[in-house]
């Protein structure tokens, strides 16, 4: 069983019991390119510009009292993801495969907060629902808490998930957010919209944070530098901390040149319902040529659950290659290592992303996973397997 399906809503609700206790713009032509992002998470520090916004990169429904529609009105918008797979390890977010289901209907509202020109302030707030609420929701948090185990499950896999609240200021070249948002750590975000694959890495769903509460301060050092620094109750936890959970999270990105970036985030603390540790995740982006983009990424995780006597150490490194066939068409490889405690699972994924109008894209992929040592890596107990998986994203 690996971490992630150990502390999955169904099994950590189970332990929690037992022991007595979440690529580009639409503007763009494709998600997960330098700019990571197409509606909406236009803050992941891993995978997104600083400039994201300024260039197209997040396609809104609709921006009121703004000006010239850039930054200073309220935002809304969303996107809603359907997909199929005929195979599961649990990197597509849920295990019930074979079926044609709703992934995340998602609903956001904002307002940038600009220090451009002085003190600003704004906020975010995201909604969805849908089969991905299982691991979109504050999963690491006792049952009750925010959007765990409250009754906002529907039945059938599906459910409700508020990944994101937080108020936002902003002077200068600081900013400083504070509420429930996103992880900097890893290259993979939790919405759909920021990735180029359906499914996910080992290390994004394994070893890292989707979510955090608590304090979180941006700095743009220089054009090509920016800080960040926070405080947060561990990892994946609502308004309440979980066995006294308290971390640090932050770290640096930074241009190297015109044509590579590389960012670094850590983790430090009691992560809560995983215990005290220590994790970071490095990425280093790079663009080769006009059409090609490569992205190698190296996550570490180390956890010492005391009381439950766990330790758990993982490490992983994903590579990434896509290359901008048109601009409607573009092609997306994917090579990833994991290993827990001294046992190596590899995937291998292939997929095209099809853009035939400006906010439709349409994804499919080829997935093979496996474990040399014969070791489980699918719920049925496989060890060697490919997947068929194909999904579809409209953003509005």
């Amino acid at each position: 069983m690996t971490l992630r399906n150990f502390f999955s809503r169904k099994w950590l609700g189970a332990w929690l019991a037992a022991a007595g206790m979440i690529a580009s713009g639409a503007g763009s032509a494709f998600a997960g390119d330098k700019c990571g992002c197409n509606v909406g998470p236009c803050e992941q520090a891993s995978t997104c510009d600083p400039g994201c916004e300024d260039e197209g990169g997040c396609f809104s429904m609709m921006n009121l009292f703004g000006e010239d529609g850039e930054g200073s009105g309220l935002n809304f918008g969303g996107w809603t993801q359907w997909g199929y797979y005929s195979e599961t390890n649990g990197m597509f977010f849920d295990n019930d495969n074979r079926q044609f289901k709703n992934h995340q209907s998602w609903l956001y509202a904002e307002k940038v907060a600009d220090g451009s020109e002085g003190f600003d302030w704004g906020f975010r707030a995201d909604l969805m629902y849908g089969q991905d609420a299982d691991d979109t929701q504050a999963f690491g948090s006792n049952p009750g808490s925010w959007d765990y185990l409250n009754g906002w499950d529907r039945g059938y896999g599906y459910g409700w998930a508020l990944p994101q609240a937080y108020a936002e200021v902003a002077f200068g070249d600081l900013s400083i957010k504070a509420g429930h948002f996103y992880t900097l750590l890893g290259y993979e975000v939790v919405p759909a919209t920021g990735n180029f694959f359906f499914s996910h890495a080992y290390t994004m769903f394994n070893s890292e944070a989707f979510t955090h509460t608590g304090a979180l301060a941006t700095y743009s050092a220089s054009d090509d530098v920016t800080l960040y620094a926070g405080w947060t109750m561990g990892w994946d936890t609502g308004f309440r901390q979980n066995n006294g959970g308290s971390s640090f999270l932050g770290g640096f990105s930074t241009a190297l040149g015109e044509d590579a970036k590389l960012t670094y985030i850590t983790t430090a603390g009691d992560f809560g319902a995983i215990g005290e540790g220590y994790s970071h995740s490095i990425v280093l982006d790079l663009t080769l040529t006009e059409d090609l983009n490569y992205v190698i990424q190296s996550d570490l995780l180390d956890t010492r659950d005391s009381a439950l006597g766990i330790n758990t150490e993982t490490i992983g490194l994903n590579q990434y290659l896509f290359y901008t066939l048109t601009d409607e068409v573009k092609l997306g490889g994917r090579v990833e290592w994991w290993k827990r405690d001294g046992i190596s699972h590899y995937g291998i994924t292939g997929g095209v992303n099809i853009r035939p109008i400006e906010n439709l894209v349409i994804r499919p992929e080829v997935r093979h996973d496996w474990a040399p040592a014969g070791n489980t890596v699918d719920p049925a107990g496989k060890s060697n397997f490919t997947t068929f998986a194909a999904d579809v994203i409209l953003s509005f």
